[in-house]
């Protein structure tokens, strides 16, 4: 969301209110986050994740793309080291070889602590980790996949008993389904300036949309909080699940997002909610 659909000053303040709230992009969402880290000198504090190969300019997973990538972010976020560095996409046209060599000549350089994946499929990721134990290569240790309550096939399909057989951390994003799951899009609401509505309209805007969000509402009247942290919840709830990624563009927003760490659903509103978006869920 920095530089994106909130300013400098309001990003300053959501992660201000994220900060004192307990421990912890490429482009201007880095320098964002940078500017912020230099004025409030709490680096130490944090885990920083990033990604590389995916930007318009250094596409790509090869060697000479991932030192590049690092190097600018390094250069962007004003500090000495990446704590998680992303593959933001496969790299079909690059050996896994390549890329695992290239993350782990960044870790021997202390310039990134840990290898991740992002948007790779079943397959692809199985090769790479194979690759990587094999060889004794720097391995992927946490995924990047598209998983909520409303997105739920790919990932519990293939992909989450992969991660368990081989102890990768999942962290989901679009966690709240593009904002669908904050409750913040209604059928009867009104109209959400976002560049994300016209997406969530047509992905989401269906009899299986309503019934999850039906179903949160109840459960989240149910606790006195907020749509989105039964949803937060639910998925952090989930087997393989480290923590949801999701977005917060004021404090108020950061606040309802919170509150689903202390949240405990029972085990008949996990399988609710698992029902109401279309299957029996991980966790029952």
């Amino acid at each position: 969301m920095f530089g994106w659909t909130i300013d400098e000053q309001r990003s300053f303040e959501v992660l201000d209110a994220y900060a004192r709230a307990g421990p912890a992009g490429a482009g201007e969402s880095e320098r964002i986050i940078g500017r912020w880290m230099a004025a409030r000198g709490n680096r130490e504090q944090l885990v920083i994740a990033t990604k590389v190969g995916s930007a318009p300019t250094l596409p790509g997973l090869s060697e000479a793309t991932i030192r590049e990538g690092a190097e600018a972010s390094l250069e962007r976020l004003g500090t000495d080291r990446i704590d998680l560095y992303y593959a933001h996409k496969d790299d079909p046209g690059t050996p896994p070889e390549e890329t695992l060599g290239a993350f782990g000549a960044l870790i021997d350089d202390g310039m990134i602590r840990h290898a991740a994946a992002s948007n790779y499929s079943a397959e692809r990721l199985g090769e790479a980790l194979r690759i990587g134990e094999r060889e004794g290569m720097a391995s992927y240790m946490a995924l990047q996949a598209h998983y909520n309550l409303m997105e739920r096939d790919e990932y519990e399909g293939e992909l989450a008993p992969l991660c368990e057989r081989h102890g990768l951390a999942c962290l989901p994003y679009f966690a709240l389904a593009r904002g669908f799951l904050s409750g913040k899009y209604r059928p009867d609401g009104p109209q959400v300036d976002s560049p994300r509505a016209a997406g969530v309209h047509d992905s989401y805007f269906n009899d299986r949309g309503f019934a999850v969000l039906a179903a949160l509402d109840q459960i989240a009247a149910a606790h006195d909080t907020a749509v989105a942290a039964v949803a937060l919840a639910w998925l952090a709830a989930q087997p393989t699940v480290a923590a949801p990624v999701a977005s917060a563009t004021s404090t108020e927003q950061l606040a309802e997002l919170l509150a689903s760490v202390e949240l405990e659903l029972s085990l008949a509103e996990l399988a609710r909610l698992s029902e109401a978006s279309g299957g029996t869920g991980l966790r029952s």
